[in-house]
């Protein structure tokens, strides 16, 4: 009996196993948080140095064949700035364990599939939230519920176009929805400051979103 019982194990993994392959394999990585901020706070050396952090973690990850871009809105080069929108591609997007997140751009800021179970990061891992012991659901995005940057605003959103690690503020959203009645996954509230200890002081890491822009 332990050894059909045994048998019936083994095969039940080797399933899921063989299943989650699948899945992965029939819909590739097209979206994920960073596992690990760029090292300076805010200041990701803007627009180019935050994709290039992207390209890089998916690359470890296995999935460095496609364009990777991070998911940043900016306040130039004029007033009305970069669109965090218009950078990542028409969809679909999945996470790393094949599910999907969105079909497209409308779906992604209306309705996304992004909670504390599928915002994962490159791995696949669960990126710390709210109710963790250390929380880090802050994700960097300077942008507006819809995509767009801030504008016509005096204030700065973005840490100065993700180059500072000092004064400043940055928009950010909330990947597990949680948060003082801050759901928005891309524009809960703005940060106190630029820096590693004031991005940790309301609850980040200084992380962002990457997408599949390809």
């Amino acid at each position: 009996m332990k050894s059909i019982l045994g048998g019936i194990t083994t095969a039940t993994i080797l399933l899921f196993g063989t299943s989650m392959a699948s899945a992965q394999q029939a819909h590739p990585m097209g979206f994920f948080i960073t596992s690990v901020g760029v090292g300076n706070g805010a200041d990701l050396g803007g627009l180019e140095g935050a994709d290039a952090h992207c390209q890089k973690l998916a690359e470890a990850a296995g999935a460095g064949d496609r364009e990777w871009r991070a998911y940043l809105s900016t306040e130039e080069p004029d007033k009305r700035g970069v669109f965090a929108r218009n950078r990542i591609g028409p969809g679909p997007w999945y996470n790393a364990r094949g599910e999907l997140i969105a079909v497209d751009l409308d779906q992604l800021h209306i309705s996304p599939n992004i909670f504390q179970r599928t915002a994962l990061d490159e791995n696949g891992n669960d990126v710390k939230g709210r109710y963790h012991d250390v929380n880090e659901h802050d994700i960097l995005t300077g942008t507006q519920e819809d995509g767009t940057p801030f504008w016509p605003d005096d204030a700065d959103h973005t840490c100065n176009n993700w180059t500072s690690s000092g004064e400043g503020s940055a928009q950010v959203g909330h990947h597990d929805r949680h948060g003082g009645g801050n759901t928005s996954w891309n524009s809960a509230h703005a940060t106190r400051g630029c820096s590693k200890d004031a991005l940790r002081s309301t609850g980040g890491a200084g992380l962002f979103y990457c997408f599949a822009a390809d």
